[in-house]
């Protein structure tokens, strides 16, 4: 039999199909169900997805990686101003381990930051992992994955293979088009090769029948991919043969072939304005109103339902690409049991992307001019687009663009994003160098998994729960359990210390629900803070054990093989490594002559303290020190200031006890004080809940001097004032029965990416300029006629610069833009 190509095939099979223009809507209940059930199950299971845009591949230890993380809804693609916390970390793949960690701040969608690699970072792979919190709740697949290298001095990373060693089976998948082979049906069996480093592999190779008949050769068409035509015969099994590297043959088995079922088969390439669905089948059905269903979708968008009637044979259906959105569209056929039966994904481009045009003023420079940048994003159309981008110009000599084709904003967000596994040179299918990029785009659709949902939860009503909310802040969250790890019994009341690297503390109190569970949401804290967190539950907190989840964090799974990895001919690693380490040790020398400079100056005025930030009065009108003597014997804070300040009357002992300020009563009576711990307003009741041997002092504010409280202390204010909360203490010492105190990241400190300007003659500049990154730009919004200006100065090296401008408009269209630049 011989290879049919693509036009031949679909060719021969409208020879026995009957063609309608549409399928017949059916209001059946079935139909009604899945509606119903995939609108909730969409709806109820929302999507977010990122993207990172870095300025480069490949670093030396004791570098930056300058980061935009972009934030999208999964399901329209829209900007997604909802999760406001981006983790973004950095594995090392051969000991699958986090070396770096860091929280971004997204404001209105984006995320810009920074992960400075340690000097001592060993060399290798790394993938750069992002995500949200809200991206927890389905597969780490589904999380950003980019891969970097890091390099050192002393050679390229990576043992060269004995030359003698065995080479591995090739990885061959055939994976007949819809599902399955029926026997007597004309079908197309896509196939996939990939080393055992999950490289592709071109193939070619033939099918044998059980009889030892040769049916069809066939031959790898785009990396490793192709297909093969096929009619199956009733008792045959067929088995591939596949040549190997080296030259042998190796067998792969094709699947069983099925006595009886229903194929689809998609023509998406033959109309530029439609789809063509193919469905054929070999059932006997007794029943005249037996009927198949087609489900088309797209990112959670029903877009097509309809029945196939069991008494056609076969029959085609055209779908219109005007109702789909632009993306991975998945079909759907179910059986007359209702069961799914045939699945087939189709890209629909409708070229709803952003053209985005980088010009200098001249093609080429002289080393440390000044070039001006003019960036044009457009729609298809030509019309201006507002678009938020972001721009990394680099030394093309000291860092190869190795991979024209590797994902961009625009890959990622259509492609890569929806599926599963490893998407070589993505880029490729949206660069319009290539003509045959519809053709190969088909041909990955035909190979590749998506699995966001099974349909069978859906039409079961089975919404998976919410695990992971979405983060608008920082949150810390947990459980408080007995030492056993079972369940408290009960409420427990939880007091949160929040203690900055500024000196600045944040006091919260609340409680956990009836099985222990808390949560603390919307904070805001930058870089690593030390948080403690204490539990009282009765008199006593012994008997409690607090748990973090901010302590837990993803596993590191490597879903995605390294790839591409970045290579270096030798005479480009020499000269990366040898102009990075000459500036690297440049600005450490002059970080170094600033750190003499300052430990050359004596200081001898008095130092400041600074202000109690808990304390924003002047003067208390009285103050009790809290000590061993005052508290001793004492259950309450009330215990010890009772008798202690005059005008303060206390009634009562222990928890019944009651105080007023002599003076703060109006027509209605006493007026019970305002009571403030460490700056925080809290009920009667849960001061107290607080140990005695915490507080550190108690002040009174009577009259005028309560007014700064405003309405709420017309009855006087009790400052509470405790040990932990003072900027002071050292919360990292705590070790006692019901408290935790943990050391979390906050927010990453955004730094600006430091471009020295020529125009203004400084002293540093004396020195040589061979940076790697020119210029980063994470933050670039292109007008309402589409146009920004952006400007940054050469160095000093003869070479070519390299320009990446990548970014998406506030409707989700995304688009990158490359340039070059000569410096003579």
């Amino acid at each position: 039999m011989r290879l049919l190509n693509h036009r031949s095939f679909f060719a021969f099979i409208l020879l026995s199909v009957t063609i309608l223009t549409a399928f017949r809507h059916f209001d059946d209940d079935f139909v009604k169900r899945l509606i119903e059930q995939f609108e909730r199950y969409s709806i109820e299971r929302p999507v977010e997805k990122v993207y990172l845009h870095t300025d480069r591949e490949a670093y030396l230890a004791g570098e930056t990686i300058w980061i935009k993380g972009y934030l999208f809804g999964g399901n329209t693609h829209t900007a997604d101003t909802i999760s406001k916390v981006l983790y973004v970390d950095l594995i090392d793949v051969a000991a699958k381990q986090v070396r770096l960690r860091a929280q971004f701040r997204a404001i209105a969608s984006y995320a810009p930051g920074q992960l400075a690699l340690p000097d001592s970072l060993p060399a290798g792979s790394y993938q750069l992992r992002a995500y949200t919190n809200f991206m927890r709740n389905y597969s780490d697949a589904y999380f950003f994955t980019k891969t970097l290298a890091v390099l050192r001095t002393g050679g390229p990373t990576g043992t060269p293979p004995a030359a003698n060693a065995a080479t591995p089976r090739l990885d061959v998948q055939f994976m007949p088009e819809g599902g399955q082979l029926i026997e007597g049906l004309d079908s197309r069996v896509a196939f996939r090769a990939t080393s055992v480093s999950g490289r592709s592999q071109a193939i070619q190779g033939f099918v044998l029948d059980s009889r030892k008949d040769t049916i069809v050769g066939f031959a790898s068409t785009h990396l490793g991919m192709g297909y093969l035509s096929i009619k199956p015969e009733a008792g045959q099994q067929y088995t591939a043969f596949v040549r190997q590297p080296e030259g042998t043959f190796t067998s792969y088995a094709l699947p069983a072939v099925q006595p009886q079922g229903a194929l689809m088969q998609v023509d998406n390439l033959s109309s530029k304005d439609n789809v063509r669905v193919y469905v054929r089948h070999n059932k006997t059905s007794t029943d005249p109103a037996a009927a198949m269903t087609l489900v088309a979708q797209t990112r959670g968008q029903l877009i097509h339902v309809a029945k196939v009637s069991l008494a056609k044979k076969s029959s085609v259906a055209q779908l219109t690409k005007a109702q789909f959105p632009e993306g991975i569209a998945q079909l759907t056929l179910f059986d007359e049991t209702n069961k799914p039966i045939c699945e087939r994904l189709i890209f629909v481009d409708k070229n709803e992307r952003i053209n985005v045009r980088v010009k200098a003023e001249k093609s080429a420079y002289r080393t440390r001019d000044h070039i001006n940048l003019t960036l044009t994003t457009t729609d298809a159309d030509g019309s201006p687009a507002p678009a938020n981008l972001s721009l990394a110009v680099v030394d093309d000599r000291l860092s190869p663009e190795t991979d024209s084709n590797r994902a961009s904003i625009t890959s990622h967000l259509l492609l890569e994003s929806d599926l599963t596994g490893t998407i070589e040179q993505p880029d490729y299918y949206f660069n319009p160098a290539h003509a045959d990029r519809a053709l190969k785009l088909d041909l990955l659709m035909m190979t590749q998994g998506w699995r966001r949902f099974v349909w069978a939860d859906v039409l079961s009503g089975t919404v998976p729960p919410v695990t992971f909310p979405v983060e608008r802040g920082l949150a810390l969250t947990g459980r408080v359990v007995r030492p056993n790890q079972k369940d408290i019994g009960g409420k427990v009341r939880l007091t949160f210390i929040v203690a900055k690297r500024d000196s600045s503390r944040e006091m919260m109190t609340g409680e956990t629900d009836e099985r222990g569970n808390y949560a603390a949401y919307d904070l805001d804290f930058t870089d690593t803070t030390t948080v403690l967190i204490q539990g009282t539950k009765g008199k006593t907190n012994r008997d409690l054990v607090i748990t973090l989840d901010q302590l837990l964090t993803p596993p590191v799974t490597i879903v995605r093989p390294p790839l591409n990895p970045v290579e270096f001919d030798r005479d480009a690693y020499d000269e990366f490594i040898r102009r990075t380490n000459e500036y690297m040790e440049i600005e450490r020398q002059i970080r170094n002559n600033r750190e003499v400079l300052l430990q050359a100056v004596t200081v001898k005025a008095k130092k400041n303290q600074p202000p109690d930030s808990r304390k924003i009065y002047g003067a208390a009108d009285a103050t009790v020190k809290f000590d061993q003597n005052n508290t001793a014997g004492r259950i309450t804070i009330l215990d010890v200031i009772q008798g202690r300040v005059a005008g303060v009357q206390v009634t009562g002992s222990g928890f019944s006890a009651k105080v007023q300020i002599r003076g703060a009563a109006n027509f209605g009576g006493a007026i019970e004080p305002l009571f403030v711990v460490d700056g925080t307003p809290m009920d009667l009741q849960g001061v107290m809940s607080i140990s005695v041997n915490d507080v550190d002092q108690v002040d009174i504010l009577k009259g005028g001097s309560a007014a700064i409280y405003g309405s709420r202390a017309a009855g006087g204010v009790i400052s509470v004032l405790t040990k932990r909360g003072s900027p002071d203490y050292d919360l990292a010492k705590e070790a006692a029965p019901g408290t935790l105190v943990a050391k979390l990241p906050g927010y990453a400190p955004v730094r600006e990416f430091y471009a020295p300007r020529y125009d203004v003659k400084k002293p540093e500049h004396i020195r040589p300029d061979y940076r790697t990154t020119l210029y980063w730009n994470p933050q670039i919004q292109t007008g309402a006629d589409g146009k920004a200006v952006v400007s940054f100065f050469a160095s000093d090296a003869k070479t070519k610069l390299r320009l990446r401008v990548e970014g998406a408009t506030a409707t989700g269209m995304p688009g990158l833009g490359r340039q070059t630049i000569r410096i003579e």
